[in-house]
C-alpha cells in the first residue's frame, strides 16, 4: 500500500548520503521532496503541513547538526514523524471492569464491517476470551447472514434474532445482547451495525440510538484504506455524530497510495487500535505505529514477523528440525516438507519477505513471485516413497523419472529440487554447528580454507611455539624460553669460543693463531 511513498523517500534519503554536514539549501529541499511524496501518498494537507514543518524544525537544530552522519539523523527524525502522525503509541483494548466488555463497530457500507467483526472475535478469543458476535445489521441484504457464516467459521456463537433484509429493530436487538451475553457467561460483546453509501442523518441517528442502548465500552471506526480523502472527511463526521475511541484500517493490503491510513489518527485526534491486511481471518492485528514507520521507511517489520512465526509453527516440531541440523539425526525431505508448510502457515511469501529490512529494492520481484511454486515443489516431494524423502541419495535416473511423472513436472525440476536440498542442507548443518556461511573467508571446513570438517590439522610451523591462553602459564613458558634460548646461545657461539668464559686463557688462544708480530698490541 505505502509503495510509492516508499520508493520516493528512499530516493529523497539517498540524495543526502555521503554528505558531511546539511545546509540550509539541503534541508529545504529535502523537506519539499518529503511534502510532495506525503502529497502523491494522497495524505490529506494539514497533516503535510504539520509533518513537513516538524521535520525542519529538527533538522535545523542540533539534533543534526551535532550528528556523524547527518542522513541518518534525518531518516530518524521522519520515522519518528511518522509514528506522531499515526498515533504515538499502541492503543490497547480496554475492558470492562464489571460485566461483559462492550465493543461496537462503526462506519460505511463496504469498509468490511462485518467480516472484522469476526476478525475481531477470533482475535479476542486467541487472547482468552469468550467473545459473541451480534447481528445488528439489519438492513444490508444478507448480512445477518453472512456474520453467521463467518461465526460459524472462527468458532465464535451469533446473536441473530432477527432475520435482517430490512426487517426488524437494530436498537432492540443490540439491547437483548446484553442480556444475553449476561446469560450465557461470554465476557465480550461485538456489535455489528448498518453502514450506508455515505453519511446521513438516518445512519447516524440508528448508530447513536444503538450507542445509548449499549453504552460500548469501545467504539471502533472501521475505515477502509483505499478510499483516500473522503476517509478523513467521513471519520470527522462520525466523530461529531457518534462518536469512536479507536480506527481500523482494512484493506491495508490493497494498492492504494494509503493516505487515508496516515491521515485519520492525525485529523481526528482517535489513534489507529487494529489493522486488517488481509481476506483471511487470521489476518487481523494490533496496529504499532512504530513497526508501519519502519515498514514505509523499507526498515521491516521483523517483530511482527517473530510474533507471526511464534503462533503459527509447531515447536515440538521446530525443536526436532533444530536437532537434526546439528547432528543428532538427518534432516530428510519430510523435514524439509514440515518446515515448508509451516512457513506456508504464515502467508504469501511475498508478504513474509516483505517484512524483511532493505526488501524494498526487490519490490518487482517479489510482486512478481509465483506462490504456486511451493505447491509444485510439495507436489515432487509427495511423489517420492518414504525410504526416497529419508534417503534422497538413492534417487537414480529411473526414480526420478517416475517422480517427475507422478508429480506432473519435468525430471529437470525433479534434479533441480534434490540438488538444492543438498546444499541448503549443507549451508544449514554448518550455520547449526558454528562452521560460517559457505564462500566467507577465513571461516572453517570450507574448501580452500584448511581442508575438511575431521581432517588432521596442519602441522605448526618450525620453531613456532603454542602460546597458553592462561596468563600465568603463558609468563612461566615465555620464562623457560628465554632460559632455554641463552643456554642455547652460551654453549653454540658462532666464533667458537667456548662456553665459560672465565676459563678463557687469552694468551694461550693467541699463540694458536699464529698472529703477526706486533700484532699482540692490539688484543691489549
Amino acid at each position: 500500500m505505502f509503495a510509492t511513498l516508499s520508493d520516493r523517500l528512499a530516493t529523497t534519503f539517498k540524495n543526502l548520503r555521503g554528505k558531511g554536514r546539511l545546509t540550509e539549501a539541503d534541508i529545504d529541499a529535502t523537506a519539499r521532496e518529503i511534502r510532495i511524496a506525503l502529497l502523491e501518498a494522497d495524505v490529506a494537507l494539514p497533516v503535510v503541513k504539520e509533518f513537513v514543518a516538524a521535520v525542519k524544525e529538527r533538522a535545523r537544530g542540533e539534533e543534526v547538526s551535532g550528528a556523524l552522519n547527518p542522513a541518518q539523523q534525518i531518516v530518524k527524525i521522519v520515522h519518528d514523524e511518522l509514528v506522531t502522525i499515526l498515533g504515538g503509541e499502541t492503543r490497547r483494548l480496554r475492558y470492562a471492569k464489571t460485566g461483559p466488555t462492550v465493543i461496537m463497530l462503526a462506519g460505511l457500507q463496504g469498509a468490511g464491517k462485518t467480516t472484522l467483526a469476526a476478525k475481531l472475535a477470533l482475535w479476542l478469543k486467541e487472547q482468552g476470551k469468550t467473545p459473541i458476535l451480534v447481528a445488528a445489521d439489519l438492513q444490508r441484504p444478507n448480512a445477518v447472514n453472512q456474520l453467521q457464516v463467518n461465526g460459524e467459521r472462527v468458532g465464535v456463537p451469533v446473536f441473530a434474532p432477527e432475520p435482517g433484509n430490512g426487517v426488524g429493530d437494530p436498537v432492540a436487538v443490540a439491547r437483548a445482547s446484553i442480556e444475553e451475553a449476561k446469560r450465557k457467561l461470554h465476557d465480550v460483546v461485538i456489535v455489528d451495525t448498518a453502514g450506508r453509501l455515505g453519511v446521513d442523518a438516518e445512519m447516524m441517528s440508528q448508530a447513536a440510538n444503538i450507542r445509548d442502548a449499549v453504552h460500548p465500552d469501545e467504539v471502533l471506526y472501521v475505515v477502509d484504506a483505499m478510499i483516500g480523502q473522503d476517509a478523513v472527511s467521513t471519520a470527522q463526521a462520525f466523530l461529531d455524530g457518534v462518536g469512536f475511541d479507536g480506527v481500523v484500517l482494512t484493506k491495508l493490503d490493497g494498492d492504494a497510495r494509503g493516505g487515508a491510513a496516515l491521515s485519520v489518527a492525525s485529523v481526528t485526534g482517535r489513534p489507529v487500535m487494529f489493522a486488517s491486511n488481509g481476506e483471511k481471518l487470521t489476518d487481523f492485528d494490533l496496529f504499532h505505529p512504530d513497526r508501519m514507520a519502519s515498514r514505509i521507511l523499507d526498515m521491516g517489520d521483523v517483530l511482527t514477523l517473530i510474533e507471526q512465526a511464534e503462533k503459527a509453527f509447531d515447536q515440538e516440531q521446530a525443536l526436532k528440525a533444530a536437532k537434526k541440523l546439528s547432528g543428532d539425526g538427518e534432516f530428510t525431505l519430510d523435514d524439509f516438507l514440515e518446515q515448508m508448510q509451516q512457513v506456508r502457515k504464515l502467508g504469501s511469501m511475498s508478504k513474509i519477505m516483505g517484512m524483511l529490512p532493505g526488501m524494498g529494492q526487490f519490490r518487482d520481484q517479489l510482486e512478481n513471485f509465483d506462490e504456486r511454486e511451493i505447491d509444485r515443489i510439495q507436489a515432487i516431494i509427495q511423489s517420492m516413497t518414504p525410504a526416497e524423502r529419508a534417503n534422497p541419495k538413492i534417487i537414480d535416473g529411473s526414480r526420478r523419472a517416475r517422480i517427475a511423472k507422478g508429480s506432473g513436472r519435468q525430471v529437470s525440476d525433479v534434479n533441480t529440487l534434490v540438488d538444492r536440498f543438498f546444499e541448503a542442507r549443507k549451508m544449514m548443518q554448518q550455520l547449526a554447528r558454528g562452521g560460517g556461511l559457505p564462500g566467507m573467508p577465513g571461516m572453517p571446513g570450507l574448501p580452500g580454507m584448511g581442508g575438511k570438517r575431521g581432517k588432521a590439522k596442519p602441522a605448526a610451523k618450525k620453531g613456532r611455539k603454542r602460546v597458553s591462553g592462561n596468563p600465568a602459564k603463558a609468563a612461566q613458558d615465555k620464562a623457560q624460553q628465554a632460559a632455554a634460548q641463552k643456554d642455547k646461545g652460551a654453549g653454540a657461539n658462532p666464533f667458537g669460543a667456548p662456553a665459560a668464559a672465565e676459563d678463557v686463557d687469552y694468551e694461550k688462544a693467541a699463540a694458536a693463531l699464529n698472529l703477526p708480530k706486533d700484532f699482540s698490541k692490539f688484543l691489549k
